[in-house]
């Protein structure tokens, strides 16, 4: 008997460790209101057509990946805007984004979520999901890479 709970103590101890001495990379929680409150603020620019806003949201060296059917379609920052700004401009009726399930991943330079989103264009609704990788610059988080797809 002592020696079982000898060797529960001592697994509980060599997990303490592990858990205690692991990568900043794991923060969840509040560590997250940061990231959470810049993806927030990505998607409701997008959804105010506010394009400078959505813009500024990028890194200038950000790449944007659209996978359609498994096959990525890739763009650089200034080409994504655009298409953007032209998707908001011809459409027949106002379009929302909304994030509905985050799940970020982050330490203190770079961070990853994964972002279910639900667009609404009048009554038609489509659903995605946004995989952002992000950097911590001087002035805050900036998007380097998304790559998106709809379901």
């Amino acid at each position: 008997m002592k020696r079982r709970v000898s060797q529960f103590l001592i697994l509980a101890l060599v997990s303490w460790v592990f858990v205690s001495c692991g990568p900043k990379a794991a923060q969840t929680g509040q560590d997250d209101a940061d990231v959470r409150e810049f993806l927030t603020h990505y998607f409701s620019t997008w959804s105010a057509k506010d394009m400078d806003g959505y813009g500024a949201c990028f890194h200038e060296q950000s790449r944007i990946t659209f996978v359609h059917q498994g096959v990525p379609q890739s763009q650089g920052l200034t080409d994504f805007l655009h298409g953007q700004k032209l998707s908001h401009a011809t459409a027949s009726v106002p379009m929302t984004e909304v994030p509905t399930d985050m799940k970020i991943l982050r330490d203190d330079r770079t961070a990853q979520a994964s972002v279910r989103w639900k667009l609404t264009k009048g009554t038609d609704i489509t659903t995605g999901t946004d995989c952002f990788t992000l950097v911590k610059t001087s002035t805050g988080w900036k998007i380097v890479s998304l790559v998106f797809y709809n379901d």
